[in-house]
Formats: C-alpha cells, structure tokens, sequence
C-alpha cells in the first residue's frame, strides 16, 4: 500500500508516522525492550500524536508496549500467574474454582492495561450488594491483587489497580461462637442416652477433646492412635473434592505446616477411641477400603467409607433438631420455656475445644500447637475473649461483695 512523507492536508508527517490510501494513519517504531517492529493506527494526525505520546512514555518507564501484550485479558494473566505458583493439587482447584465462579465473566475479560481501579472497586461493591461476606471478597482480592503484582513486576501496567481497594466491601464475617459449658452438657448427655445417635458420643468426645479439624478428624487411621502412649498423630487430612479426575477422596497435607502435630490424650479422650473401637468391631466396619494408600479409618459409615465432610455437619444439624423438638414438648409439660440448641458445626466443635482449653488457662503457646494454628493471633482471639470475660465477672464478683459488706 502507498505511504507519503505528507498527509493531504500538506502536514508534515514525523519519522515513523505515515499517511496510508485507506485514510488512516500509523506509526511505526521498535519496542526497545523486545527489539519488535511494531504498528499502531489512528484516524487522524492528533489521535496518533497521543498515541505516540503513550508509547514514548510506555518506553521511557520501561513498560512493554507489543500488542499481543497490550491485548492480554485479566483472564490470560491469572493463567500466567497460576503458572508461576507452587501450590497443592487441592490449593489450585480452590483457586481456579473461585476464578472461574466469581471472576472469569464479571471483569475477567477486561485488558490488563486498560483495567482501572474504579473496574475493581465496582466488582467489589457488586458482590458486597449480592451479599458475599468480607472473608470471600477478601479470598477473590488474594487472587487479583497478586496476579496484577506480576504485571507491575514484568513491566506491562504501571501500578497496581487492585492496590487499597478491599476495606470497605462485604458483610462482616459472622461471629462463631462457641457453645457454652451449659450447652455442651446439654448435647453430650442427649448424644449418650439416644439410641438413634449414642454412636457418636466417642467421636464427639474426641472432637471436643482434641480441637482437630473436621478434614484431620475424618482422616485419622488407627495407625495414628497410640492409646499406650496416649497420643493422636496428625499429619494428613481427608477431603472430599475433584482434582480432576472427579469428586472423590483424596488424602490432603493438613492446612498449614503447623498442623502437623501430635496431640496428647485425655483419660477421656483415650477411653473415647477405645469405645469407638468396639462400635467398629460391632458393627463389622470394612476395614479395606483404601484412600490414596490409607486404609483403617477411625471414623467410617455403616459401608465402611470415610465420614463424608458434609456427613459430620448433618449428623450435628439432625441432633440438634432431635434435641430441640424432645426439649420443647418437655418444656410444655414442665410449663417453662425451652432451653434451645442452637444450630452448629464441626467448626463450632472445634471453636468450642479451644475454649474450654482457654477457659483452663492453658499455656497460650501450648494451645496454638494442640489446635494446629499457623499464627498465635487466631489463638490470641479466643485466649483473650476468655480473659476478657473472666476479668468482667471477677469485677461483678468484687461489686456484689462490697455490697453485702456495706
């Protein structure tokens, strides 16, 4: 196609720029970073002085201008990114998951380069309206934030967009709270008398006893139980997800480093899996199936399969129900109010082990190793809302004294 040093107007034209037949115009320049001949076009002589002006700047901050880059999708990035991490099989289905659930359709497709931070903030603002918790908000922006770092890093955007744009967005995270000293008597003594749930009582009695997770629960083998030593190993957690090959079981590194650990036992605790032991017994458990190279599972169905995850929450949820309907026709009977359960999980289980350790005054450090936590803060959250409370009915405590004494 014919080029001319002049526009039709008689403009001189600059090095590089050129007046094309179809009425457009380009410039044509080398990217000093990748040694590339590149083109750009615009449909007059002012729109490709800016143009210039860009790719001037672009050059000078050392930021890649070739096109293919320039046409890169927040999509194509977070492939990038993923590609340069390190994670395990269950991490990266999580991320991706969440990528393509929450990310890939809402701003995904917009260009790296031209993706702003009001484009962050209003996908924000759009899931905090949908009504998504602070915490998921916060698990996308894990994602984003660092993605973007590493086209901040390789020169092909400027700033981060995503930089200071998380703390004003989704509902607060709700509180899980423990269950009371009262309300565990209460659900232990039910779970022991049913004839419909007392198999249960040893694991319960383990769970409240040891504080593990739900996934490191379900994934004890009898080879980790050393009732001789009175110790629980954990070193492995079970999970229920498709790495790909579909959903199934898998055996799973525990969530952090820290929990690998090995959990003294209780009297209680240690009679706990003694008593679960014969239930297994009893009720001919198959010992033989295999997960991942693990086999004699503590805690199994009536198949002998693992505990599904979700299997132990409804467990507690149909509990819960059971107890609240006997209490409420008790309540009729006895003309007084019921004294509820409320509705909880193997978290709360959990939450409520910690608690009772905290509520002993259990050396803070000690606690943070028995409930596998990677940072002492979340230990701290407990141990410090247990002191706060304590204080405060100490300080009730030395009112009402005064006053009896006055």
């Amino acid at each position: 196609m014919a080029i001319s040093r002049k526009d039709p107007k008689g403009r001189k034209l600059r090095e590089g720029e050129n007046w094309r037949n179809d009425g457009r115009y380009s410039y044509r320049y080398t990217d000093v970073r990748t040694g590339k001949r590149l083109t750009v076009y615009a449909q007059d002589l002012p729109e490709l002085r800016e143009k210039e002006k860009q790719i001037a700047k672009d050059m000078e901050d050392n930021i890649l201008t070739d096109g293919a880059i320039k046409k890169m999708t927040l999509n194509t990035l977070f492939e990038r990114y993923m590609a340069t991490r390190e994670l395990a099989d269950t991490t990266r289905v999580s991320y991706v998951r969440a990528w393509e659930n929450r990310v890939k359709d809402e701003i995904g497709n917009i260009k790296v380069v031209q993706l702003l931070p009001s484009h962050i903030k209003a996908y924000y603002a759009k899931l905090s309206k949908a009504g998504y918790a602070y915490s998921t908000i916060k698990y996308i922006h894990n994602l984003l934030y660092p993605a973007l770092e590493m086209a901040v890093d390789d020169d092909i955007i400027r700033k981060n967009p995503a930089k200071s744009s998380i703390s004003d967005y989704g509902k607060p995270a709700e509180e899980k709270e423990a269950l009371t000293v009262s309300q565990q008597e209460k659900f232990m003594e039910f779970v022991k008398q049913s004839n419909v749930y007392n198999t249960y009582y040893p694991m319960f009695t383990i769970m409240i006893g040891t504080g593990l997770r739900c996934g490191e629960l379900i994934g004890l083998t009898w080879k980790d139980i050393d009732i001789k030593a009175k110790t629980v190993n954990v070193d492995h957690q079970l999970i229920y997800k498709n790495l790909g090959d579909g959903c199934k079981f898998h055996i799973s590194a525990p969530k952090t480093e820290s929990g690998i650990r090995i959990i003294p036992m209780t009297q209680e605790v240690a009679k706990a899996f003694e008593e679960q032991r014969k239930i297994n017994f009893m009720l001919a458990k198959d010992k033989s199936i295999e997960v991942d190279g693990y086999s004699g599972f503590v805690f199994t169905a009536k198949s002998g399969r693992p505990l599904m995850p979700n299997g132990v929450n409804s467990v507690l949820y149909n509990i819960v129900d059971a107890y609240n309907k006997t209490e409420v026709e008790r309540a009729k009977k006895e003309h007084r109010k019921a004294e509820l359960l409320p509705k909880f999980s193997a978290h709360v289980m959990r939450h409520t082990a910690c608690t009772r350790m905290a509520e002993c005054r259990m050396d803070v450090k000690v606690l943070q190793y028995i409930m596998g936590h990677a940072h002492i803060d979340v230990t701290m959250e407990v141990y410090n809302h247990i002191g706060e409370l304590t204080r405060i009915e100490n300080e009730i405590a030395r009112l009402d004294s005064m006053v009896l004494n006055a």
